[in-house]
């Protein structure tokens, strides 16, 4: 663990979702339990995330939204006294170093969101100022309401994992490509 990760927001990896569209596309599995180059996709995300450093809570609890799933990771981790970085678990090519670039950036707002290319990625970032309302969430949006009520800022980040997410079997041909080439 980092040496400050105290004093870090922490990251709710949510891993709740259904993974329809995946399915709908082909899949045999849940995307989360597809398989990326000898590991689940799921594994990837938390291999990510552990390598990071920073403090982490999984919530794979079977929400019926991410709205749902957000309010229970927040509500699991009351004490991030730094706030939050939400980033669902099939984004499995984020960088570890992209995490902790967003944990240890200055906020300007109360949310601050990255974006690779002219596309908006994850982790978002959430002030703990943000507790009560990411907390009350509920349903499909996640925390677009809270996003947009809130100040928020853009981080120009170089790291595709932020927005290559896996959502149908396509998109895990992609990230399996992505994988053999940075290895």
């Amino acid at each position: 663990m980092l040496p400050e990760a105290q004093r870090l927001p922490v990251v709710l990896v949510l891993a709740s979702g259904r993974g329809e569209r995946f399915l709908a596309s082909g899949g045999t599995t849940h995307k989360l339990q597809a398989d990326l180059c000898g590991a689940t996709v799921l594994q990837r995300t938390l291999d990510a995330v552990r390598a990071s450093g920073l403090r982490w809570h999984l919530e794979d609890a079977g929400h019926p939204g991410m709205g749902d799933s957000i309010a229970a990771a927040v509500r699991a981790t009351r004490d991030a006294m730094a706030g939050w970085m939400v980033l669902p678990a099939d984004l499995p090519l984020v960088q570890p170093d992209t995490l902790v670039t967003i944990a240890r950036a200055p906020l300007e707002g109360e949310v601050l969101v990255p974006w690779f290319e002219g596309q908006r990625g994850h982790p978002v970032r959430f002030a703990a100022s943000c507790g009560h309302a990411l907390a009350s969430l509920q349903g499909n949006q996640g925390a677009a309401p809270v996003v947009s009520a809130r100040a928020a800022s853009k981080m120009i980040v170089t790291d595709a994992g932020c927005v290559l997410d896996i959502d149908t079997v396509d998109d895990l041909e992609r990230a399996r490509a992505a994988w053999r080439q940075s290895r």
